[in-house]
């Protein structure tokens, strides 16, 4: 079954910050090359998740308040 683009968004919004906090650990071990790819893996995720959320945000219309 499909997800959608809420759950796409969600899923890469605990993405990136399970990676950021996984190289936040790792950075005690002194491997930093290991660390850096955690790092941009967790800052390519957020970007993912940010675009994906500002399309969900433009596709959708604003709730009518009455």
């Amino acid at each position: 079954m499909p997800q959608s683009e809420h759950s796409q968004a969600s899923e890469l919004h605990n993405h990136a910050a399970h990676a950021h906090a996984v190289a936040a650990c790792g950075h005690s071990t002194g491997d930093h090359a290991t660390d850096q790819e955690l790092s941009r893996r967790a800052y390519d995720c957020s970007q993912e998740a940010a675009r994906l959320s500002r399309k969900i945000a433009k596709d959708e219309p604003l709730p009518i308040n009455t």
